[in-house]
């Protein structure tokens, strides 16, 4: 794993015309938050339009971040798609951990910055690549709500299989996975609600993983909102998954 002292990474480019798309949509939705309701998060007003999504987000954040904290040993954490920072926050709390934050989003990661000052809290503006990485190596790779604008899912996590240490694992969380005979509709869906916002161009950067794309790698469900428990308990509509780097 990485020595304890934080890394200088260079920045790299963003993508202008996804950042407008995104932020144009995030406003529509009712996603850009002030700087007192981002240092709350995910706590949030019960009377704010995305309040039950927050009550998700809080429990999946924390059965997260108490996971990782018992592994009791200093942990290199990277968040790929962290968006405004509020979880790489969170995972800023585990002792000894030191978190890299990375997204493509300039104007949510200046606020990030602004709101989330800690010492082993990190955020770079860019996206990932092997001159961005090189000689780099961490115990943890978290994708959160992100992974659907990262396509082909193979080759995205092949990729980042290769800056784990031996024992390292990537989590998915917050995440839609679907299955053959849904993912067509899922497309229609995400399509028609783009056009309806007037950003239709944003749904070409938005992909439909389905499960079965894991075959393959060494991966765990640790939630699945199909099972009888969390259907019973109304739990998270979303996956969590883990990938180890260890073969099975």
């Amino acid at each position: 794993m990485p020595q304890q002292e934080m890394y200088i990474l260079p920045a790299l480019e963003t993508e202008p015309d996804f950042e407008a798309l995104y932020l144009g949509v995030r406003g529509l939705e009712q996603r850009i938050y002030t700087d007192e309701q981002l240092r709350q998060l995910p706590q949030i007003a019960p009377s704010h339009v995305h309040y039950k999504e927050w009550q998700i987000r809080k429990r999946s954040s924390e059965r997260l971040v108490t996971y990782l904290a018992k592994k009791k040993k200093p942990l290199a954490i990277l968040e790929i798609g962290c968006g405004n920072g509020w979880l790489a926050a969170k995972l800023a709390g585990i002792k000894e951990a030191h978190i890299f934050a990375l997204d493509v989003n300039e104007v949510e990661l200046e606020q990030a910055k602004r709101v989330f000052k800690k010492s082993n809290l990190q955020f770079f503006e860019g996206d990932f690549s092997d001159q961005y990485f090189v000689g780099l190596k961490f115990d943890v790779i978290v994708f959160a709500a992100a992974i659907q604008y990262f396509s082909p899912l193979q080759n995205t996590l092949a990729e980042m299989l290769q800056y784990l240490a031996e024992d390292g694992e990537i989590h998915l969380i917050d995440t839609n996975f679907y299955t053959q005979q849904t993912v067509e509709g899922a497309k229609r869906g995400t399509h028609d609600y783009y056009q309806k916002l007037g950003y239709p161009q944003l749904a070409a950067h938005y992909f439909h993983h389905r499960l079965d794309e894991l075959a393959g790698l060494n991966y765990k469900v640790l939630v699945n909102p199909n099972s009888l428990k969390n259907r019973l308990l109304k739990d998270s509509p979303f996956y969590w998954v883990k990938i180890n780097k260890s073969v099975a």
